[in-house]
């Protein structure tokens, strides 16, 4: 357990790589304690020698519910309290039109992209709605949810993917109309292009990510996703900053 007691406490998943790292490092420099979580042991350790007693992994599958019961339990164990920041980021791309998409791989992806983050924004609002019953408007808790700008603007070069972050809006918005009353902040961060190990995942070509560089440039990178994800949480617990797009400068569209 840290020797003082941090200003934040938060679940990161997806914390080994892109938006996730980047977010756990802004947040520790900022003060808070992080629980990271991705599906590489090693590189979790790695952040661990290199973070300090700030941080914390959890190694699996951010969409298996006992990953998710390990996390919340971790942060209140290493950290002295429960969690008041989860960023829901954990997921994976899939390049290809509606015709041309692998519909056996679109399976996995709904079940990573929308199942995952609907078993942990329910697991996280039941949480923070229990622990804002006392502390609410004293203390600030705060759901953040990696959307994508492909989300709100159907894309034909990843409409399938597209169609999962789709799904995962509407849940947003849900879970904000359930427990924003409670005193729970829900906020979703929809990003351009971000340059980071997704586009590999996804299946996209060196040449379309070359366009992308081309045509967008320059592009974003996980910190300046960070950032925005920093300035959400760092509110008064009065001010819900709900919807937030993040996009390159010269990114017209989507």
């Amino acid at each position: 357990m840290m020797s003082s007691h941090p200003k934040r406490i938060a679940i990161v998943t997806g914390a080994t790589s892109g938006i996730g790292e980047a977010t756990a490092r802004t947040f520790v420099t900022a003060g808070f304690a992080v629980v990271g979580n991705g599906r590489t042991a090693d590189k979790l350790s790695a952040l661990e020698s290199e973070l300090g007693a700030s941080f914390v992994g959890v190694a699996g599958d951010a969409s298996e519910a006992d990953v998710i019961q390990q996390m919340l339990e971790t942060a209140e164990n290493q950290f002295g309290s429960p969690a008041d920041i989860v960023v829901v980021n954990a997921g994976r791309g899939l390049g290809g039109a509606v015709t041309s998409a692998d519909a056996d791989a679109f399976e996995e992806v709904m079940r990573i992209n929308i199942g995952g983050a609907m078993r942990l924004m329910q697991a996280a609002g039941r949480h923070m709605v229990a622990a804002q019953q006392d502390t609410y408007p004293k203390k600030a808790a705060d759901i953040v949810v990696i959307g994508s700008v492909v989300g709100r603007h159907i894309s034909p070069f990843s409409a399938v993917y597209g169609s999962t972050k789709f799904a995962v809006h509407a849940l947003v918005e849900g879970l904000r109309r359930e427990i924003g009353p409670k005193g729970v902040r829900v906020s979703l961060v929809e990003p351009g292009i971000v340059v980071s190990g997704f586009q590999a995942v996804a299946g996209y070509s060196d040449d379309l990510v070359r366009e992308f560089d081309e045509k967008f440039g320059p592009l974003l990178f996980g910190e300046d996703i960070a950032n925005a994800i920093h300035h959400i949480v760092t509110q008064p617990p009065h001010v819900h900053i709900s919807d937030i797009v993040v996009r390159p400068t010269r990114q017209d569209y989507p």
